[in-house]
């Protein structure tokens, strides 16, 4: 009888082997990157408010599955621009978004942010800050 119970688990787990796989794979993340201008007289600041970000704002950046968020200053042509890296890893990245954009902290923290960049004429032409880049390569 002991024998039999043994055989039983082990033929159930032989069964359900490819479904336990399956359902703890990830996707792998979807990249994204976004380019803004910087106001030089705002660079203080915004770098200020970046090196102690409010932790409900990362908690919220968080809840919306983004990952590996990062932002990089660099000058051409003698202005400054920010390019922004992150990943996303939900299903559904509008709802995400618009979660996101309805967070209270947040706004509060566009609010101080939005003021020291600079739209490129087609993200100002859309009401936003950022202006999505397009992946041309990818090594993983």
């Amino acid at each position: 009888m002991k024998r039999t119970t043994t055989l039983l688990k082990s033929a159930w787990l032989l069964l359900l082997l490819p479904w336990l796989l399956s359902s703890c794979a990830t996707a792998p993340p979807q990249r994204y990157a976004m380019v803004t201008g910087l106001k030089p007289e705002k660079e203080a600041y915004y770098r200020e408010l970046h090196a102690r970000p409010w932790p409900g704002v990362i908690a919220t950046i968080r809840d919306c599955h983004i990952r590996n968020f990062s932002i990089h200053r660099v000058e051409i042509d003698g202005k400054p621009y920010l390019f922004a890296y992150f990943e996303y890893v939900g299903n559904d990245l509008e709802a995400d978004m618009a979660k996101m954009a309805a967070d209270p902290e947040t706004q509060r923290w566009w609010k101080e942010t939005d003021p020291c960049q600079i739209p490129l004429p087609e993200a100002r032409a859309k009401g936003k800050i950022w202006t999505m880049a397009e992946e041309v390569f990818y090594t993983p």
